[in-house]
Parts: C-alpha cells; sequence; structure tokens
C-alpha cells in the first residue's frame, strides 16, 4: 500500500461519533509511509464519485470507514479495477469484517491492512426494477434478497435507527415481521455443476456470499465462501413462521438440522419473477375486465416483492442474479 483514500460519511450509522478514533487510525497508516487522505462523502452517489476519483488520482487501496452500507456504495464504483478494498468497521453489523477476520477497533484494522495480503474475489451482481421504475443494476459482497427481510427494509426506511434507537427498530422489526402477508414469487436456479433447472414458489429468496455474520448469528447459510464463484442460495418456500424461526434458531446455535420448507442450494444464476397471474373462466365482459383490472392494481400494490442488496433496499422484482468471478480485490488478513 502507497497511496489511500479514506472515505467517511460522518452521517452515517454509528460512526458519527467516532471521528478521534478515525483520525488515529489515519496517523497510524501515515506513520507507515502511506500516502493517506480523509475523504468526506455525504451520500452514496456522492461516495462512488469520490471512489472514481481516488481511482483516478492513482490510489491502490480505498478504505471504506463504515458499515455494510459504506462498502455497498464503494463497490459499485470499485469493481473491475484494479484498485484494492481494505475496511475499518464503523458500522452496526459490519458482516463483511467479521467473516474476513478484521478487528473492530479501528487501530487494529488499520495495522491489519498494511499487514494484509491481496485477496481477488467475485462479485454478486443483481438486476431489478428501482423504486423509480427503472431497469437497475448493483454489486454485491455480502447478501441479495428478496421477499420477507427486503419487505421489512421498505418499511424501516434508512433514517428510522437514528431516530428510534437499535431497540425501538428491532421491536418495530419484530411486529411487522409478524404481521407481513408473506406473499409468493417464483425463483427458478440451475445448481452448480448440473444444466438441469430447479423452479418453486417462494416467500424468501437469499443469494449469500460470506460465512460468517458476525455477532450470535454467524453462520446463516453453510458453505457460503468469498472464494466459491457462485452463491449459497437459502429458497423459502413456506410460509410458516416456525420454519423460519427454526432456521434461524439453528444458525444461532449452529447445528445442521433441516428446516422443512427451507433448501440451500448453490448456483451461479438465479431469477426471481411474479408469479402469473390464473387464467379467467370464460371470456370475460367489458365490465368484468374493469373490475379484475382494478382488483389487479391492488393486488400489485398490496404484494409488491422487494429486493435488498448488502442490506440496502433497491428496488423490486423481476431480478436476475449473477456471479461476477475476478471481479474485486481485498486487503485482509491472511486466513
Amino acid at each position: 500500500m502507497r497511496k489511500a483514500a479514506l472515505l467517511y460519511n460522518p452521517g452515517s450509522g454509528s460512526s458519527g461519533g467516532r471521528r478521534s478514533e478515525l483520525e488515529s487510525a489515519l496517523a497510524l497508516l501515515r506513520g507507515a509511509n502511506v500516502d493517506a487522505e480523509l475523504v468526506l462523502t455525504h451520500s452514496t452517489e456522492e461516495a462512488e464519485e469520490r471512489v472514481r476519483q481516488a481511482v483516478r488520482a492513482g490510489c491502490d487501496t480505498v478504505f471504506a470507514c463504515g458499515g455494510d452500507g459504506t462498502i455497498h456504495s464503494i463497490l459499485q464504483a470499485l469493481a473491475n479495477t484494479p484498485v484494492a478494498l481494505a475496511i475499518l468497521p464503523m458500522g452496526t453489523a459490519n458482516a463483511l469484517a467479521h467473516d474476513l477476520g478484521l478487528p473492530m477497533n479501528l487501530k487494529g484494522a488499520a495495522r491489519a491492512a498494511l499487514h494484509g495480503v491481496l485477496r481477488r474475489v467475485a462479485l454478486g451482481r443483481i438486476e431489478y426494477i428501482d423504486l423509480d421504475g427503472k431497469p437497475g443494476t448493483r454489486f454485491f459482497v455480502v447478501a441479495a434478497g428478496a421477499g420477507v427481510d427486503a419487505h421489512l427494509f421498505y418499511k424501516l426506511h434508512s433514517g428510522i435507527k437514528q431516530r428510534m434507537g437499535m431497540a425501538a427498530y428491532y421491536a418495530k422489526a419484530w411486529q411487522l415481521w409478524f404481521s407481513h402477508l408473506m406473499p409468493r414469487f417464483a425463483v427458478e436456479f440451475a445448481e452448480t455443476g448440473t444444466a438441469e433447472k430447479r423452479r418453486a414458489e417462494v416467500t424468501e429468496l437469499m443469494a449469500i456470499r460470506i460465512r460468517n455474520f458476525g455477532g450470535v448469528l454467524r453462520e446463516l447459510a453453510p458453505g457460503a465462501s468469498l472464494d466459491r464463484d457462485d452463491v449459497r442460495v437459502v429458497s423459502c418456500r413456506t410460509a410458516s413462521r416456525l420454519a423460519y424461526l427454526a432456521y434461524v434458531t439453528r444458525g444461532l446455535l449452529r447445528r445442521n438440522w433441516k428446516v422443512p420448507g427451507i433448501d440451500l442450494a448453490f448456483s451461479s444464476r438465479v431469477s426471481c419473477t411474479y408469479l402469473d397471474p390464473s387464467p379467467a373462466a370464460g371470456k370475460p365482459t367489458a365490465e368484468t375486465k374493469l373490475a379484475e383490472t382494478k382488483i389487479s392494481e391492488t393486488k400489485i400494490s398490496e404484494t409488491k416483492i422487494y429486493v435488498e442488496t448488502d442490506g440496502e433496499l433497491v428496488g423490486t422484482l423481476p431480478a436476475e442474479i449473477t456471479v461476477v468471478p475476478n471481479a474485486l480485490t481485498l486487503l485482509a488478513p491472511s486466513k
């Protein structure tokens, strides 16, 4: 590492009160003869542009000073370049930092970067319809999801944590989870190493790239790994809340039991679409068509299926998830 940009959004997540720690980490890098600069950003769009500027300025490393949302923003400009991503974990969950085995204190993470190794990995890529109804594409490194989890991100928009506090945030999420109707949608994918397509109607689909999420829930998708060129697919055919809880409990207790209605697979391409409407019996009249249109519009508004990537709400179905090999350089501790 010779020249690095440290991207930091002082208004995001839990990073606002940690400026002094960040300055200490910056001093540590400069003391090791790294030409390091702190770059302030205030939005996703600004973060992406700052990364592009850093790449053009000859930086060999860009630090994400934040959580998985900050990393996600930086990825969009860093993907398919030779510039390395390093992390100073300042978020709430810090899932990628946990998976890489980084220290959670900033000086420790900066020191780990100085002695780290370069690791080239694949990235997930998802195509979807954004919230304005236009086609969108994002890279992801932790996970992408459609269905139940993304619906919660839609209901619990980004500013709510700061206003309510984490305890109230989780309480609200718990209440919404129990009241959500869990509409079904269609998924299709071929397992890695096979050509045969699998199809199912599901209430939730997760495409996961990392093994260790940190905290008490470490292995959400056993077998997932950044070293693979596919995703670990968790598909939930069930609408049973008890089955969902059993699956989460499985991860909490680090057990390998199978939960009925929840399947695991590996794949490098997953398609998610709305279910086709049932064909109407007989020839409809003009009045019937109008009534059906109104009912259909109501149902669509009530059962819209949302999509999230790396914990960020991005849009709705239809969505297609693929994997881009050799797409990102990580600067991380050796295994």
